[in-house]
């Protein structure tokens, strides 16, 4: 890898001109979300063309538990072969030092990719529809809460303090005052995203006290997996340099909304680069239904995926920004999967169910995967709802249990994810579901303890 600096991406050459780079971070996404890795010193990242961690780090739970995922062979921390995709290589502007993330990608000593592997399971999806002769686009959006310093988990969590040095207020949707008012948090962000070369298509204020929303441009779904992967970091790193939290969690707060990432699709023919979901004439086509019918009939069983802790269930409440059904409409935000107003070119499917804090690689497969089940089985959707889908009853499970049942029977689900995958995820979950029922809530104690 002697030239390996040649192969840098443009935004990280421009960040390191006039300066010697010290350490490169050599990461890979474990299933969480977080990242993992070593960091090493420039010159040795010059002279490896891989490096090693233990197969275990996708059998940890969030809590630092550890599912019993190995198989056959035991727990035994093989080691896999981690090869650096330098076409993510980016800045790390918060660091003290010049320092690069270089995004790797998980082989097993076979050269096979390992399949339990986030990363390898999106592009597992991905090469299905290319083998259809389809492109598939995705355009994310990212909500998230800044809020008050929170070291002690018994205490609720608390809205950020703005410039006004008021709290945070909720209800306050699209406000440009509100945005203001995290004026120095957003700069940074915008800053840091510049560094590592990624474009921002907008940041608005979100309907819950101290909740923006980050949009992203369009694109390949690898790509934007790895700018939410990265995103989520970056979007942290500047909270904390004004005294605040970010969090992803997908209900932080009660009574106040959630936290989504809407997923936007769209699937283009590689051959011709139009949108398969029109036709010439522009009108809407037999893929674009069975796009939305595999949503409809798959998404439940994946939504151990898109919603991947027991917070997770607490965002979907009536009336309260987050879909509990499984409707379609035309630009209605009440129903799961909605149809933004487009021309025939953008047409595109919106999944409003994903939550903020699933593995980006992780929620963008499994959408994509029911959409090409729908595609590939020529699946019919219900008709198209009109009206406030609050008002009848929900129709997904409402809670991890339920929804990991759902996932284990889901076969369909299994092949295009990878059965590998399915395995091991669903064990994870599992272990740290059971984590969380060994905990007794404060509402068990106010309610309970005396009263039963």
């Amino acid at each position: 890898m002697a030239d390996w600096m040649t192969e840098l991406p443009d935004a990280a050459r421009s960040y390191l001109e006039g300066h010697r780079l010290d350490e490169v971070e050599c990461i890979i996404s474990d299933l969480p979300g977080i990242a993992r890795g070593k960091a090493v010193p420039a010159l040795k990242f010059q002279r490896q063309d891989s490096f090693h961690l233990p197969d275990s780090i996708f059998y940890q739970t969030i809590t630092g538990g550890w599912g019993e995922a190995a198989g056959d062979d035991g727990f035994i921390e093989r080691d896999m072969i981690l090869k650096p995709d330098m076409s993510t290589a980016t800045a790390a502007p918060w660091t003290g030092d010049w320092t690069l993330q270089v995004i790797h990608d998980a082989f097993d000593r076979a050269g096979e990719p390992v399949p339990f592997s986030p990363r390898n399971v999106l592009k597992r999806v991905c090469k299905l529809y290319q083998d259809k002769g389809w492109s598939p686009v995705v355009a994310p959006e990212m909500e998230f809460f800044l809020v008050a310093r929170n070291i002690d988990p018994a205490h609720d969590i608390k809205p950020m303090m703005g410039r006004s040095g008021r709290p945070a207020a909720a209800r306050q949707a699209y406000s440009m005052t509100a945005v203001d008012e995290f004026g120095p948090v957003i700069d940074d962000i915008y800053d840091f995203a510049e560094a590592q070369g990624f474009e921002i298509d907008g940041i608005t204020q979100e309907g819950g006290a101290g909740q923006l929303e980050i949009n992203l441009l369009h694109g390949e779904p690898v790509k934007l997996a790895d700018e939410i992967f990265y995103f989520k970091r970056l979007i942290r790193e500047a909270a904390l340099r004004h005294d605040c939290f970010a969090t992803f969690m997908a209900k932080p707060i009660a009574d106040e909304p959630g936290s989504a990432m809407h997923i936007h699709h769209s699937v283009l023919n590689m051959e011709t680069g139009q949108n398969v979901f029109s036709d010439a004439d522009g009108a809407e086509t037999d893929l674009f239904r069975h796009f939305i019918a595999g949503l409809q009939n798959h998404m439940p069983a994946a939504l151990a995926v898109f919603a991947p802790y027991v917070n997770s269930y607490r965002r979907y409440v009536k009336d309260h920004a987050a879909p509990i059904n499984l409707n379609w409409g035309r630009d209605n935000r009440t129903t799961g999967i909605r149809i933004p107003l487009s021309s025939p070119a953008a047409r595109r499917v919106e999944n409003r169910l994903a939550g903020m804090d699933c593995n980006p690689y992780l929620g963008i497969a499994a959408s994509l995967a029911c959409g090409y089940l729908g595609m590939t089985r020529q699946e019919e959707p219900q008709p198209e709802f009109k009206g406030d889908a609050y008002d009848g009853d929900g129709d997904i499970p409402r809670d991890l249990g339920s929804a990991l049942n759902m996932f284990d029977e889901a076969e369909a689900i299994h092949k295009v994810l990878g059965p590998d995958f399915a395995r091991v995820y669903s064990i994870v979950k599992r272990a740290e579901y059971e984590e969380f029922l060994q905990v007794i809530s404060p509402w068990e104690r106010e309610h309970l303890l005396l009263n039963v």
